[in-house]
């Protein structure tokens, strides 16, 4: 249940429209809904300002499935699902629309209000990146951020990255994205104030070890600061510079 469902629920009851024992029935299964399989965290909005957002893989479309019509009245985004999976879960919950590039699945009953301090810009590397870039920036959209993207201006030839460095410099939060030696993160770091997320992706030949070298090479930086997720997270770095973004805002009813 989101924080608007809950406000509204007890404007109701404030209002003599409805009964207390029946929001109370309403709220009954705060904090999570037992579907035996799975444990659907309904305080996650609350807690977090965010949507429900469920890994895909490992998961069948008719679980998949079952989560997106308990959560009906929610926003709802599923990451790491696959084209057939996405094609059996569309038919079963209504409204879902598939990214394909980013393998996400989404759900939006209406699109969040924007929030935060400015934008939140999205840089990939290389065009092999874009698919974890487009995780990055749809989750950052949904999560209620301006988002801006900027893509393949990887460190083979940086002056496509220095030729845009006015617009970058107009984000609040940059997610850089980056595969081979995942050497992007420290140029942007190093030449701009704003706070950096980094994601390794498992782009690379041999010796980038599914995104293991990235992954390192963020993590050891010469350029301070640095916020590093794990290989091809576009989701997690979405939240950490969502609420990055939103530091020292109050959120409605907090």
């Amino acid at each position: 249940m989101t924080e608007t469902a809950i406000r509204e629920l007890l404007e109701r009851v404030a209002a003599g429209k409805t009964t207390a024992s029946a929001a109370m029935r309403d709220l009954r299964e705060l904090p999570f809904a037992d579907l035996g399989f799975v444990k659907i965290d309904n305080h996650r909005s609350l807690r977090r300002g965010v949507p429900e957002v469920v890994f895909g893989e490992g998961k069948t479309a008719a679980q998949i499935i079952a989560i997106g019509k308990r959560v009906a009245s929610s926003n709802l985004i599923v990451t790491r699902l696959d084209a057939k999976k996405a094609a059996i879960v569309k038919k079963g919950l209504h409204g879902m629309t598939y990214y394909p590039e980013a393998r996400i699945g989404a759900a939006i009953k209406g699109m969040p209000p924007l929030t935060g301090h400015g934008e939140v810009m999205i840089i990939s590397a290389g065009t092999s990146d874009i698919p974890v870039a487009e995780e990055a920036a749809l989750c950052a959209e949904f999560f209620g951020n301006r988002v801006t993207r900027l893509y393949d201006v990887g460190v083979a030839g940086i002056h496509r990255l220095t030729a845009n460095l006015e617009t970058v410099r107009r984000a609040s939060v940059l997610i850089v994205v980056a595969g081979m030696e995942g050497a992007l993160p420290s140029v942007v770091a190093g030449l701009l104030d704003k706070p950096v997320v980094a994601v390794p992706t498992s782009v690379g030949y041999g010796t980038a070890l599914g995104g293991i070298t990235a992954l390192f090479g963020m993590l050891n930086s010469c350029a301070s600061g640095i916020t590093v997720v794990n290989i091809d997270n576009g989701f997690g770095a979405a939240l950490a510079a969502t609420l990055i973004n939103r530091v020292g805002l109050a959120r409605d009813g907090a």
